[in-house]
This record gives C-alpha cells, sequence and structure tokens, in this order.
C-alpha cells in the first residue's frame, strides 16, 4: 500500500514537465527506430533477388511480413502492456527486434528471411512503437497533442536515414554484415524503453474499471451454482471459457462497433482497401529506379527525400488538423490526402528520369504526411474514446492483412508482365477507390444524420412555429453541441 501512496503522490509532478521531455525524445527515436526502419528494404531489394534467386513476388513477402506484424501485433501488445507495462514492453520489442535481424544476417533461403525480419523483427518493432506512444498518454495531459506531433518526426527521421545508412553499409561490407549492424543498432530500443520510467496516475476509478469485465462471466456462475450446479461442472466450465473469450474479442477486437457504428464501419472498409496500394511505392521506388538507369546511390536516395520532407510537413499537419475549425472534417482531409497519394503515382508512369522521379516524391511526401498525421485522428473522431483501443484493434488487424498480400500480388503481376509500371497503376486504384468511397460515404453519412437530426427536432418540438426567431434562438444554441458531438462521433 505504501508503495502504491507513493506513486500516487508523485504521478502528477512527471506530467508536462521535467522528465517527460525525456520520455518524448526516447518515443521519437523509438519511431524512428521501428516506423522508419522499413524504408530500407527498397535498398536491398535486388541483392536479395540475386542472392536467393528469388522472384519480385518471392522477394516483397519478406518487407509485406515485416510491416503487416508491426501493425497487425496491437493487441498482443495491449495484452503485454497492460500486464507488464510499457517499459517492459518496449524493452522486450527492442530484444526481439535486434535478434531478428542479427539471424537475418546467417539465412540460407528467402523464406528463412520472412520468419527471421519478417516475424521477429516485425513483431519486436510492433511492441516498441505501440508501447511508446501508449507512455506519452501518461506522460502528457495538457501537452499531448504537441507531444505526439513531435514525435511523429521521429517516423520522418527515419525514412531520411534508413536508406542512406543501408546504401553506404551495403556498398561497404555487403547486406548481411549489415543486417549483423541493425540488430546491433535495434537493441538501442532497449535504452528508449529503460528512460521510460513508469508511473501510476492517482485516480480511484482505475483499480475497479477491472471489476465490470468480469461481471457477466461471475453472474451466470453465480446462477448455476444457484440453481445446483457444481463449479466443476463442464458445462459451467465451457461456458465461463465462452464469456471470457467474448469478453476478451469486444475489449481488443470491436466487433459491436464494426456492426453498429456506420462511421467506423466506412473508414474501417475503406482504409483497409487502401493498404493495398500504399506501401507498394516505398517497396519498389527504388528498383524501379535502378530498372531504369539510376545509379544506386541516386535511388536510394529517393526515400530519403520522401523522409526530410516528412519531419517538416508532418507535425505541422498535424498540429493544423487539430484546430477546432476541422472538427468533424478531418475525413475529408484525410481522403483528399490519400486522393493526391494516388494520382502523384502517375508521374512515375511518365518518366523514370530522376529529375521526374524527386518531383514524385516531394509530391508523395506531402499527401503521406497528411495520411500519417490524420490516420488515428480521424478514428478518434469516429468513435468514443473509452472504446478506441479495442476499436483500434480491430483496425490494425484488418489493414495488417491487406498491407500483408498487397505488395506479394502487384510482385507477381510484375513477375508476369516484367513491367513496373504495374506497381502504380495499383497503387493508384487502391487510393483513388479508397478515397473516393470514404469521402462519398462519409458525406452522405453526414447528410442522412442532419435530416435525422432535423426530424428529431421537429417532433420533440412541435410548437416551436408559434415562437417568434427571437425566442427560439436560446434553444437552438443549445441543441447545436449536441449535434457537434453527434456528428464526430459517428
Amino acid at each position: 500500500m505504501s508503495q502504491g501512496e507513493a506513486a500516487g503522490r508523485g504521478a502528477a509532478k512527471p506530467q508536462d514537465q521535467g522528465w517527460a521531455w525525456m520520455v518524448l525524445l526516447a518515443a521519437m527515436v523509438l519511431q524512428g527506430l521501428t516506423l522508419g526502419f522499413p524504408s530500407y528494404i527498397g535498398v536491398f531489394f535486388t541483392d536479395l533477388q540475386r542472392e536467393f534467386q528469388a522472384s519480385n513476388s518471392e522477394t516483397s513477402w519478406f518487407p509485406s511480413i515485416m510491416v503487416a506484424v508491426l501493425h497487425g501485433g496491437g493487441p498482443l501488445c495491449s495484452i503485454l502492456v497492460k500486464r507488464f507495462g510499457c517499459r517492459f514492453a518496449v524493452m522486450l520489442g527492442g530484444l526481439l527486434s535486434g535478434l531478428g535481424m542479427v539471424s537475418s544476417s546467417f539465412c540460407k533461403s528467402i523464406t528463412q528471411l520472412y520468419l527471421t525480419a519478417g516475424l521477429i523483427t516485425g513483431l519486436g518493432s510492433c511492441f516498441s512503437f505501440q508501447a511508446g506512444v501508449t507512455v506519452l498518454g501518461y506522460y502528457f495531459v495538457r501537452w499531448r497533442t504537441l507531444a505526439n506531433a513531435m514525435a511523429s518526426t521521429g517516423v520522418s527521421l527515419g525514412f531520411t536515414l534508413w536508406p542512406l545508412l543501408s546504401q553506404y553499409l551495403l556498398d561497404e561490407m555487403g547486406w548481411r554484415n549489415t543486417f549483423l549492424i541493425f540488430g546491433g543498432i535495434l537493441l538501442n530500443c532497449c535504452v528508449c524503453g529503460a528512460i521510460m520510467r513508469p508511473i501510476q496516475l492517482a485516480s480511484g476509478p482505475l483499480p475497479q474499471s477491472a471489476k465490470p469485465e468480469e461481471e457477466p462471466g461471475s453472474k451466470a456462475e453465480e446462477a448455476q451454482l444457484s440453481n445446483g450446479a457444481s463449479p466443476h461442472h463442464p458445462t459451467l466450465q465451457q461456458h465461463t471459457k465462452r464469456t471470457k473469450c467474448f469478453q476478451m474479442l469486444q475489449k481488443y477486437l470491436a466487433f459491436d462497433i464494426f456492426c453498429q457504428n456506420k462511421g467506423y464501419q466506412i473508414y474501417t472498409i475503406g482504409v483497409t482497401w487502401m493498404m493495398m496500394g500504399f506501401s507498394l511505392p516505398h517497396i519498389y521506388l527504388v528498383p524501379y529506379a535502378i530498372h531504369n538507369g539510376v545509379e544506386e546511390r541516386k535511388a536510394a536516395l529517393l526515400i530519403s527525400i520522401i523522409g526530410i520532407i516528412n519531419i517538416f510537413i508532418r507535425p505541422l499537419t498535424g498540429l493544423l488538423s487539430g484546430h477546432r475549425v476541422f472538427t468533424g472534417r478531418r475525413i475529408y482531409l484525410f481522403s483528399l490526402a490519400v486522393l493526391l497519394c494516388g494520382l502523384s503515382n502517375f508521374i512515375c508512369v511518365i518518366s523514370a528520369e530522376f529529375s521526374v522521379l524527386i518531383v514524385y516524391c516531394v509530391i508523395l511526401s506531402i499527401a503521406m504526411s497528411g495520411v500519417g498525421a490524420l490516420t488515428f485522428q480521424v478514428l478518434m473522431d469516429v468513435v468514443e474514446m473509452d472504446r478506441f483501443s479495442s476499436a483500434l484493434g480491430l483496425f490494425t488487424i484488418l489493414e495488417s492483412i491487406t498491407l500483408l498480400i498487397g505488395p506479394p500480388l502487384t510482385g507477381l503481376l510484375v513477375d508476369i508482365t516484367s513491367d513496373f509500371h504495374y506497381v502504380f497503376y495499383n497503387s493508384s486504384f487502391f487510393l483513388i477507390s479508397a478515397a473516393l468511397f470514404m469521402g462519398v460515404s462519409f458525406c452522405v453519412l453526414e447528410k442522412k444524420n442532419k435530416l435525422k437530426e432535423a426530424s428529431k427536432a421537429h417532433l420533440d418540438n412541435p410548437s416551436t412555429y408559434r415562437y417568434s426567431e427571437m425566442s427560439t434562438e436560446p434553444k437552438a444554441e443549445s441543441q447545436f453541441p449536441l449535434a457537434a458531438e453527434y456528428i464526430t462521433s459517428i
């Protein structure tokens, strides 16, 4: 009890000041080491193909598995964080990431690379990244939006530095030794985790919040016990297991929200479809440039250009979208950014000259900054915050599926046709169709909600026509916040 009381007394002191800014710096480095890490893959794509005599489709499974696990391991990371804390999850992730890359340097086949660099490193990166983002919510309250925007610059730094470092090490010592060095670099996630000292917020309801989750199972058990059933009866045990399993699914995979909340349903389907084409330029841009005669060092520089622009644009986009003017309208900004991503791909189809590819990278990076900064903000607008974590679990798992299958399917198409242009055709198709689907669907949904609100107001106040314009103004003002809240929590 004394330790809990001491933690409770010191809970408010670290927030928004002092050590919190060191935690923010650690979170920024973490995002560069984890989310920025897959940006190096295009640099090694051609060398891995030669080493293992693999096709484009076979080689692309390796980055697809890594990115899919990085996004889809969210529910498992949530369980780890809840049981052991953010620090443990980050440090475990660092160990797994380092172990995966060190093991990758000894791989004898491309399928072994799927397990080591794909699964193990991807899972480790997931633990470190998601736990690092979670801990910011504990250390920052007043400056939380700023902290998340600043931490996201770590991704851009990773996009900038990883390809340049990869190309230099590849030229100097080959891909196997480079992967070995990467394993050592990723162990720095453990250092970042050590900085994230656990703090326990002094709030009474937290310990009690776990009790209601056990009530359905306990009530059912009590009901059967009152009817004379033994606590060890097989039927009762099966019912209890089913109840607990259902509670876990409800907590980490929000199927009920998906069925009931139209806004969440539209957004999840749209982003899941979008992810089929979103990662394709990151994986195939460098091989495409090299295939068309661009020098390898210049080709690696293209990914770094995307990262450099992201450093400045992503936090700015995040801060601007947080303004109250965009409340309830962020989905349209997000759809516009996705549409711009899709349209920008046609630049690569026109020409593969280095100067044209630079223009493409500039436009793509601006659009990507909007997508990256708004993805989770829009999700927060669509669902209520008390169910956000479970909604996020289903959201990340579904998008990880399309992230997994998108690049290999496109690689198979390139193998069949021997034409890299299909990479950008595919990417544009998925991005543009997803943007139009989300934008139009939310526009229709918003109109329906406004009509419902208007009809409800008319039914609730059938005599409003008797009053003058002045007398109805206070009622309209009192209704407005409810309408605005309803629209943003669809």
